[in-house]
């Protein structure tokens, strides 16, 4: 086992500037969620080169492969990377920022598509010392509903066989490069997007009495329904609930006849969930008829929230303590932001973890923002961990 070890060690090592390059190619190429139609190619092309023949598509930009090794139907083990960009303007200054203006990897998506294909040619060089199969799953679309697990998974991702056990791995810019972060048990919340348009009777501004004003009714709506978190949401149970849109198409002097307000819900308790949707639909209505106007409620329920399975998760972190040594090997927080990486988390044991990206000597910059990078080292540790996790839990 330490002779594996020491090999993809070495194999991640001396191959980390090619998986860089991989890297920065896919970061100046970014693709918005379902257009990875590049991303895919490029995956495929870099799969078969490695000498991995053994891959199909399902939601049109989804890549799923595989390696055998010996008996290849003894055991399965699926390592999970999402590709997709989001709608940013790069600001970084870097030689390789992205070339299509609008879009940016500001989330990562870009290394884990990196470490999961130096993972693959990882494994397909250490084949012949493991019993079973990998699955390799490039997942389009996961920063946008309905979210490319879900599809994959609705195209027969997992009908013909399932894993024994699913790995997703995803950058923590604020975790230093070189360290890994688990948490067994609910990790990441359910998110919900919530759409609001509060209507009036728009008129002069400087007529107040003959108009029903709908920027007001928005405005108590929008300070009402924090007590949906701070009055309503029971105190063992995390929940948020943010606005971010508002839209009120009127001038200095000009009400409009109409508002609209888009959030976003996140918790993690599918009863509460349910009823917090309630609570907001009666809340809004009412202020709104209340005040002489009228709200229509939209709730689009999103991604579930993401449960690590206890026993896959404490394994997987011992293994990364045996790779990556106990004091670079993290206990993280419940976060709430959310991820459809949760799909495979309600079919299948499963374990998504962080990867430290913390660039030394700078400032942290957040995922989702345009200033977001990583320290590229990680790639090595990122592309080494998810081979040693693979080839463990075969070897189990």
């Amino acid at each position: 086992m330490q002779n594996i070890k020491e090999q993809i060690t070495q194999l991640a090592n001396n191959k980390l500037k090619d998986f860089i390059d991989i890297r920065r190619q896919i970061h100046q190429n970014p693709e918005l969620s379902g257009e990875e139609y590049q991303t895919a190619g490029l995956v495929e092309h870099y799969l078969k080169s490695y000498g991995i023949t053994q891959m199909k598509r399902l939601a049109k930009t989804g890549v799923v492969a595989y390696i055998e090794g010996k008996n290849p139907d003894k055991c399965m083990i699926a390592l999970r990377a999402d590709m997709d960009a989001l709608p940013i303007i790069e600001q970084n200054q870097v030689d390789f920022i992205s070339k299509n203006k609008g879009v940016m990897h500001a989330c990562g998506h870009d290394a884990h598509t990196a470490c999961l294909l130096g993972a693959a040619y990882i494994l397909q060089q250490i084949k012949l010392e493991f019993e079973g199969t990998i699955m390799l799953i490039f997942q389009p679309s996961e920063e946008k509903f309905p979210g490319g697990a879900k599809m994959m998974l609705d195209e027969g991702l997992f009908k013909e066989r399932k894993p024994e056990i699913v790995l997703g791995q995803h950058v923590l810019p604020e975790m230093n490069s070189g360290n890994a972060g688990f948490r067994p048990g609910k990790y990441m919340a359910s998110t919900d997007e919530i759409y609001l348009t509060v209507k009036g009777k728009g008129g002069h501004g400087a007529t107040p009495e003959l108009n029903t004003d709908p920027i007001v009714i928005a405005s108590h709506i929008i300070v009402a329904l924090q007590q949906i978190v701070s009055r309503n949401a029971p105190s063992a149970i995390p929940t948020v609930l943010s606005f971010g849109r508002f839209i009120a198409e009127g001038r200095t002097n000009i009400i409009p006849d109409f508002v609209k307000i888009d959030g976003t819900l996140r918790t993690f308790d599918e009863t509460w969930r349910a009823e917090a949707h309630q609570k907001i639909t009666r809340m809004a209505q009412g202020i709104a008829e209340g005040m002489g106007g009228s709200c229509e409620v939209r709730i689009d329920a999103g991604y579930p929230f993401l449960v690590n399975d206890d026993m896959a998760t404490s394994q997987a972190q011992s293994y990364a303590q045996e790779f990556m040594g106990v004091e670079h090997v993290e206990n993280i927080d419940l976060r709430m932001t959310a991820e459809d990486f949760a799909y495979y988390s309600q079919q299948v044991p499963s374990c998504f973890f962080r990867l430290g990206t913390k660039i030394m000597d700078k400032p942290v910059t957040n995922l989702h923002t345009s200033t977001f990078d990583i320290d590229e080292q990680a790639i090595a540790h990122g592309m080494g961990l998810m081979a040693w996790l693979a080839y463990r839990f075969l070897q189990k």
